[in-house]
């Protein structure tokens, strides 16, 4: 049987607003809300087998879309960190009503850890749970995208506003642009004092991830110095994390955050 229809919510100035898909499950609470990867959507491996153990368990769980991606309106060209992070935020507010367990993919975990911050500064902050980070790309557009791009490709970004970078995870490239870059920068965090999430974090890191390097998390890691934070490195894991053995690890590590 095919899923039901998403809900939409629009997010953004009027005039400028973006529908973002939304599939929520009701149930009790600590609930789950989704934060999907770049270039990822609300349907993949790890969101759905989320999904259907809120629906074996009785737990509420949130999926979503960010715009360009997936079910949601809006061209990925015209995505932003800030954007995405206002969409996330806007899901949150909407949706998740009690205690939550945010739990990030790559790029969602640097946008879990910017809406702590931004719930913390709206001294909302006891609406979190926990979180459960999945090879976390905190600061990746600026740490892991421009630091490591040659020059040539620098000036294309800079000079025509856009780079077709190839994807490893299917047959067409995908675009990098200058906003993209410029507004990551408005949300860095490795060097912005100590990251505080005022709820206890569990990372899912695998050794084999080429996308998101091991070291690249555990310097994370020394950055949530003041919180309650759990490492597992998973010595053949790759970037996504997504087979039955990690899907287990995932789902103990929410349920222990639950138990919390």
């Amino acid at each position: 049987m095919s899923e039901a229809a998403p809900e939409f919510l629009s997010v953004g100035p009027a005039g400028g607003e973006r529908r973002i898909a939304v599939r929520r499950r009701t149930g009790a609470t600590p609930a789950v809300l989704w934060l999907g990867g770049f270039m990822s959507d609300m349907g993949g491996t790890k969101a759905v087998a989320l999904d259907e153990w809120g629906r074996d368990t009785g737990r509420a769980v949130t999926r979503f879309d960010y715009s360009g991606h997936g079910e949601s309106g809006g061209r990925f060209e015209d995505g932003t960190i800030s954007k995405w992070l206002e969409e996330a935020e806007a899901v949150f507010d909407a949706f998740c009503t009690g205690p939550t367990i945010l739990v990030g993919s790559s790029m969602g975990g640097w946008i879990a850890l910017l809406l702590a911050r931004r719930l913390k500064q709206k001294a909302t902050a006891d609406r979190l749970a926990g979180m459960v980070l999945i090879a976390p790309a905190a600061d990746f557009t600026e740490r892991l995208m421009w630091a490591s791009f040659p020059d040539e490709v620098k000036r294309t970004i800079q000079d025509e506003g856009v780079w077709h970078r190839p994807s490893p995870y299917g047959e067409a490239p995908y675009p990098i642009t200058r906003a993209l870059i410029e507004d990551g920068r408005l949300n860095l965090l490795y060097d912005s004092g100590p990251i505080e999430t005022a709820c206890p974090v569990h990372i899912l890191q695998g050794v084999q991830d080429e996308d998101v390097p091991w070291s690249h998390v555990t310097d994370l890691v020394t950055r949530l110095a003041r919180d309650d934070v759990v490492l597992t490195l998973v010595k053949d894991g790759d970037h996504r994390l997504s087979r039955p053995q990690d899907i287990e690890r995932l789902i103990g590590a929410v349920e222990a955050l639950s138990a919390d």
